[in-house]
């Protein structure tokens, strides 16, 4: 019997701390650098429009199908401390989708950060943290692997890899592939233990970006349309692999487009097609062998059509900002302190660097949907006000920290000092009681033999001395 293609569905979820509102005034002041009632308005909305109600459809599509219906999600530490701060029955409504064992939890940075491209210490921090954080709230262990915004490259697919990881998604990028179809797996150039999931983009985009666009020439997208589009594409294939960000469901297109009613359909008529069978990441990774290596030698991501790394770093803004931050990773890991450190992970988050973007043309509508800011320059200005007085702190902290390491090294040198003299007794004793129990003979001391010159200054002294002694007269 031939086997069945895979679909594999992943959605990402992340929810940054947005910075306040931070003046130079404030810097070396005020050290509360969060817009908690921003953060707290947003997630609430998002919750009620998307987490809740898309995360009851899934579950209720899992237990309709048997098991038969898979999905996969990846959520940022950031979003998961903000689940927890404002909404925590969104974690509820993610367990009972584990329970399932239906659903996927995969792997990521925990900052939704750029580490991967500045510092190999913290993005090995960041990812390990994230896996203990993904243990803790939903019980499984992540054995695939999504970099922040699908970022990979040679380097980093290696550096995933040592990290116990045989799964990685990224983009399907047509610069990298040429003529060949993201529809197949791959395996990383250098490490061929590392299995690559390669994101549509144009399906992808389908649902996340045109699907409530009346313009479009396909509008509205049906089940089955859809359905002919993946048979269609993945026809010499083996997985197509739909890749997309969650808040796609109720908050960037709205349940009036009637994304939810889709979502509701696709399932069964995918299922009763046959030509497909829904597969996590890491299933659809085992059930087809790789057919080639994939030579990524600079970054690639999912942003933007240049598909590559100049949302976050294509301007000196963004650059400047970024080895500002990173320069102080030694200082902040030799701290270790931390309230320190949480700021600095969330100072890593990649949005406050695409705030940043000056691509006013080609996608300037996409950046300017996700930006809080009215220009580039004020979250700039922003964000470096920041950045000023964490830099201060972490100055303060760490010439402190130095201060106290001197002191504490200076203290045991003085006593061993001061203990040196009782040692040298101590050692000298047992020396002197046995030399005086053995007295030694001196030998007699020579007689000096005298020279010329002191012969003849001792005889005038001598004559000297008997003309100033006085005459002594004898008694007759």
């Amino acid at each position: 019997m031939k086997q069945s293609k895979s679909l594999c569905l992943y959605f990402q979820i992340h929810q940054p701390a947005r910075l306040r509102l931070y003046r130079f005034f404030d810097i070396g002041k005020d050290s509360h650098y969060y817009d908690d009632f921003t953060n707290r308005t947003i997630l609430r909305r998002v919750a009620e429009q998307c987490y809740l109600p898309m995360n009851s459809l899934l579950l209720d599509l899992v237990k309709k199908h048997k098991g038969a219906f898979k999905v996969a999600f990846s959520i940022s530490g950031s979003a998961l401390e903000q689940f927890e701060r404002y909404a925590p029955e969104v974690i509820d409504s993610f367990r009972k989708l584990a329970d399932t064992g239906c659903v996927e939890f995969l792997c990521e940075t925990y900052y939704h950060s750029l580490a991967s491209l500045a510092s190999p210490a913290e993005f090995k921090h960041q990812v390990l943290k994230h896996k203990a954080a993904i243990e803790h709230y939903f019980g499984v262990t992540p054995v695939s692997f999504r970099n922040t915004e699908l970022i990979y490259s040679d380097a980093i697919g290696e550096r995933v890899h040592e990290l116990g990881f045989n799964t990685m998604l990224t983009e399907g990028a047509k610069h990298i592939l040429g003529w060949r179809s993201p529809d197949f797996v791959y395996v990383n150039d250098r490490q061929d233990g590392l299995k690559l999931l390669l994101r549509n983009y144009k399906l992808s985009d389908d649902i996340a970006f045109r699907f409530s666009n009346r313009g479009w020439s396909e509008w509205p997208l049906t089940g089955e349309k859809y359905l002919s589009w993946l048979k269609s594409d993945a026809k010499d294939g083996d997985v197509v692999n739909l890749f997309m960000d969650y808040e796609t469901f109720g908050e960037h297109q709205k349940a009036a487009s009637g994304i939810f009613d889709f979502m509701r359909y696709l399932p069964e008529t995918v299922i009763s097609d046959g030509t497909f069978s829904f597969a996590t990441p890491s299933e659809a990774a085992s059930a087809h062998k790789p057919i080639s290596a994939l030579e990524v030698m600079e970054p690639i991501s999912w942003a933007d059509e240049e598909r590559d790394v100049t949302a976050w770093l294509g301007n000196e803004l963004q650059q400047e900002a970024f080895n500002k931050l990173y320069g102080l990773y030694e200082k902040v890991a030799l701290i270790n302190d931390p309230a320190l450190f949480n700021d600095f992970g969330h100072l890593q988050e990649s949005d406050h660097f695409y705030y940043m973007c000056t691509k006013f043309f080609s996608d300037g509508e996409v950046h300017k949907y996700f930006n809080p800011y009215d220009t580039p320059y004020e979250a700039f200005i922003n964000y470096m006000n920041v950045l000023s007085d964490f830099i201060i702190r972490v100055n303060e902290e760490y010439s402190t920290n130095l201060a106290k390491f001197a002191a504490s090294n200076a203290e045991p040198v003085a006593e061993k000092v001061e203990a040196a003299p009782e040692k040298e007794k101590k050692t000298a004793a047992p020396a002197r009681r046995k030399a005086a129990a053995k007295p030694v003979k001196k030998a007699p001391a020579k007689k000096a033999e005298e020279t010329p010159a002191k012969k003849a200054t001792t005889a005038k002294k001598a004559a000297a001395e008997k003309k100033e002694a006085p005459a002594v007269k004898r008694k007759k």
